[in-house]
């Protein structure tokens, strides 16, 4: 499977490629093919295509999920379930937006049958509060009612998400820290590094761009990640200077003065490069002794790098946006060690 991954030569050949139509052809002499030649030609659009590539993920991680060792599994089927809250949390805002099933479904990530969602049910129910009754038994339910007191107040999803997201990254680093030592030291840099992602860039736009309260920031994050730690997102919480607490947390960021000279433009910058640090650590798994959860989880990280930078280009090339506009958006087909 690891093999499936796209060459060098794939990604020059892709990116050489300013049709959107026929990047959509030559997609299809690779792995994800098998996936969109299902789809009629009449309804190939980008969206519909990235839609399709997902369904070759969510396959691997079927496959994965099911010759893992039993120790692991728990963690691999918590890791998958990202995908599930992300579409939890799209199937409620098109919910609030009105949005017809139709509307809202390619947008959706391709969870399969093992699915505890009822998406469509949720899009089509009246209110908020009905979506929710309808995932009793489910591990989002609880999670959910103990917000919707504030949702009620304030009639914005942002409570809900936010509270789906905190309980997701719990669990997932509680089973995390549950592995052995061999098979939990080349696993945290790629599963704490994307913990880290999210908790340092939440913590920044909070306060860069919704200006919330110290208290709100540091109950919307987490207190514990691989390099980002608690002290840190506590001293942005409290307003002292970013550029400092990024420099100490990220010691190796080129021009960190330069990247935050504006944040609202730097910020994006800052997330690509530690996704990045994420790709190269996986690529690092795959090197040496193999047999520890590390090198499924490597694979599975790199294919959903590359269905992200194939995102990039199917949207570039629909938008007829050149290379040297977008390439600096995307990760698995950088130079390893490139910087932004």
């Amino acid at each position: 499977m690891y093999g499936n991954l796209l060459s060098r030569d794939d990604w020059d050949h892709l990116s050489s490629i300013t049709d959107a139509g026929a990047l959509i052809e030559a997609l299809k002499g690779t792995v994800y093919g098998a996936y969109i030649n299902r789809v009629k030609a009449e309804d190939l659009t980008t969206r519909r295509v990235e839609y399709e590539m997902h369904k070759y993920l969510a396959d691997a991680f079927g496959v994965v999920i099911k010759h893992i060792p039993d120790h692991a599994r728990a963690l691999m089927i918590q890791l998958y379930r990202l995908y599930e809250v992300d579409n939890l949390k799209a199937t409620l805002r098109g919910l609030v937006l009105r949005e017809s099933w139709e509307q809202i479904r390619y947008t959706l990530f391709p969870y399969g049958n093992s699915t505890v969602l009822p998406a469509k049910a949720i899009t089509e129910s009246g209110t908020v509060e009905e979506a929710v009754a309808l995932l009793q038994g489910t591990p989002y339910y609880h999670t959910l009612v103990h917000a919707l007191e504030r949702y009620e107040k304030e009639q914005n999803l942002f409570p809900l998400e936010v509270a789906l997201d905190l309980d997701y990254w719990r669990e997932l680093w509680r089973l995390l820290n549950r592995l052995s030592l061999s098979d939990r030291q080349p696993t945290m840099p790629m599963i704490g590094g994307l913990l880290d992602i999210c908790n340092l860039i939440w913590a920044l736009r909070y306060r860069i761009y919704y200006h919330l309260s110290e208290e709100e920031i540091i109950n919307y994050t987490l207190p514990f990640g691989y390099k980002i730690h608690d002290e840190q997102i506590q001293a942005i919480a409290a307003g002292e200077d970013i550029v400092r607490i990024i420099k100490e947390a990220c010691p190796d960021l080129p021009h960190p003065d330069e990247l935050l000279q504006d944040p609202l433009r730097g910020l994006p910058k800052l997330e690509l490069w530690m996704q990045q640090k994420v790709y190269e650590a996986c690529h690092s798994a795959m090197l040496g002794y193999p047999f520890h959860f590390g090198v499924p989880l490597a694979f599975l990280l790199l294919t959903e790098y590359e269905i992200q930078d194939l995102t990039v280009l199917l949207e570039a090339a629909s938008l007829q946006i050149p290379i040297d506009r977008y390439k600096r958006f995307r990760v698995s087909a950088l130079p390893m060690g490139l910087t932004v």
